[in-house]
């Protein structure tokens, strides 16, 4: 069994405010897990309004199919906020456990 994992640091575009923030994010992540079969939750930077991280997860018994969905969500992610203009992704990190 592998388990994948990907970390997206998005550096919001028009939050002035927690809840805003909070809107982008749960918006992010309801699509994502609708999408797709992953695991998806916030993960740091709780306090910061213009900024959040997102981890999502995938098992698969092989590495490069986990690998390929979390490829597939990192895209989906970032066409999402490019054409609601919502974020930009500043980091992309994909570990296989």
């Amino acid at each position: 069994m592998f388990v994948a994992v990907l970390s997206l640091e998005l550096r919001l575009h028009d939050a002035q405010s927690l809840k805003d923030r909070r809107v982008v994010v749960h918006s992010v992540l309801d699509r994502v897990r609708a999408r797709f079969n992953v695991s998806a939750a916030q993960l740091d930077t709780h306090d910061l309004w213009n900024s959040a991280t997102l981890g999502f997860a995938a098992i698969s018994n092989d590495p490069s199919a986990a690998q390929k969905v979390l490829h597939h969500v990192r895209d989906c992610v970032e066409s999402f906020c490019e054409a609601q203009s919502l974020a930009d992704v500043v980091k992309c990190e994909i570990e296989i456990l």
